[in-house]
C-alpha cells in the first residue's frame, strides 16, 4: 500500500493539473492513510488556547464568550451586557502548524445575539493560517486569516452550503487565479437545525488546501496570501499584501451566533521523515530535519 507521503505527493500533483471533482477520489485515500491524531482540546477547559475579542485586549474572555460545559467549547453570549456590538472574537490555539489535518464536530444552537449581524445567523467558522492574536491592536475586528465559514439553512436561506472559504485580510488562488470574491462557496448540501457536521481541513502550507464535510472533500484552492480587505484597524506592519502564508494560528469563530465545538484533534503532516530516527512518521509530507530524534 502507498505510504501517507506518496499519496500526499501524489494528490498536489493530480490537483495542479486536473479538476476538482477529479481530485476526490485521490484526497479521499489520504483520508484513510494511518493517522497520528493529538487531542487539541481536554474536553476539561481552556488549557493551550488564548481569546482575542473585538474592543478587548488578547486573553480577556469577556462574558465568558468561550467556555467548557459538558466536554465540549461552547461560544455563548447569555452573559454579554446589552446588544452584540461588534464583539466579534476567536479562541486561538497556542501552537501555530504550517502542514496538518485539523478534524471537528460543531453544531449550531439557540438564537442569534441580539444585535448581531443578520449574515451572522448559522454562520460560523474556524480559522487558519492566522496572524498571532499577541499582534492584534484592541480595536481590530477580524484576524488576517483564511477561514472555513460553517453555515446553516434559514428560513431566508434554504440553500446554503457549509465548509465555504472567507478571507479577512487575504486572498487565495482559486480556479488558477486569485478570486476577488470575499467568500467562495463549496459543494456541500445544507444543514438544517443543530445538526452534528464534521468538518475537516488538509493544509498543506502555502500550496494546497483541501475542506471536508462529513468526508467528502467540498471546495480545494491554493496559495494563501495576505491581501483583501474585511480586516480592520489592524498594525499595517503586519498586512503585507502578496505574502504568501506558510503557517499561522488555529482559532474557533464567535460572531454573534451560538455554536458548540467538540473533537477537535490535528494530525501534524510536519515532522521527521528520515526512517532511522524513533520519531519517524510515514504519513509527515513536509520533512522537518531538525525535528529528528535518535537513540
Amino acid at each position: 500500500m502507498k505510504s501517507a507521503f506518496l499519496i500526499f505527493k501524489s494528490v498536489l500533483l493530480a490537483c495542479s493539473v486536473l479538476f476538482f471533482t477529479q481530485c476526490k477520489t485521490t484526497v479521499k485515500s489520504v483520508q484513510n492513510t494511518p493517522e497520528a491524531w493529538e487531542t487539541m482540546f481536554n474536553g476539561e477547559n481552556l488549557e493551550n488556547w488564548t481569546t482575542k475579542i473585538h474592543q478587548y485586549e488578547v486573553k480577556d474572555n469577556h462574558g465568558e464568550t468561550f467556555r467548557v460545559e459538558d466536554g465540549m467549547i461552547k461560544v455563548r453570549y447569555d452573559q454579554y451586557e446589552g446588544d452584540f456590538n461588534e464583539r466579534y472574537g476567536h479562541l486561538y490555539y497556542n501552537t501555530p502548524y504550517s502542514y496538518y489535518h485539523i478534524s471537528l464536530e460543531y453544531r449550531f444552537v439557540r438564537e442569534l445575539h441580539p444585535g448581531a449581524p443578520s449574515f451572522t445567523l448559522k454562520n460560523s467558522g474556524i480559522m487558519f493560517h492566522s496572524q498571532d492574536p499577541r499582534t492584534m491592536p484592541k480595536e481590530q475586528d477580524w484576524p488576517i486569516s483564511v477561514e472555513m465559514q460553517f453555515l446553516a439553512g434559514t428560513e431566508q436561506e434554504k440553500v446554503r452550503p457549509t465548509g465555504n472559504m472567507c478571507s479577512p485580510g487575504t486572498d487565495v488562488v482559486y480556479e488558477g487565479k486569485i478570486d476577488p470574491r470575499h467568500c467562495i462557496s463549496s459543494s456541500s448540501k445544507t444543514y438544517w437545525g443543530e445538526t452534528w457536521v464534521k468538518a475537516e481541513a488538509i493544509v498543506l502550507g502555502d500550496s494546497l488546501i483541501t475542506h471536508i464535510i462529513d468526508g467528502e472533500p467540498v471546495l480545494q484552492y491554493t496559495q494563501p496570501q495576505i491581501g483583501g480587505g474585511v480586516a480592520n484597524r489592524y498594525d499595517p506592519k503586519i498586512k503585507i499584501d502578496g505574502k504568501l502564508l506558510k503557517e499561522g494560528f488555529i482559532a474557533l469563530q464567535s460572531e454573534g451566533q451560538p455554536i458548540d465545538f467538540r473533537n477537535i484533534k490535528i494530525k501534524n503532516l510536519k515532522g521527521c521523515t528520515d526512517p532511522k530516527a524513533s520519531n519517524y512518521g510515514s504519513y509527515f509530507i513536509k520533512s522537518d530535519p531538525s525535528s529528528c530524534m535518535y537513540n
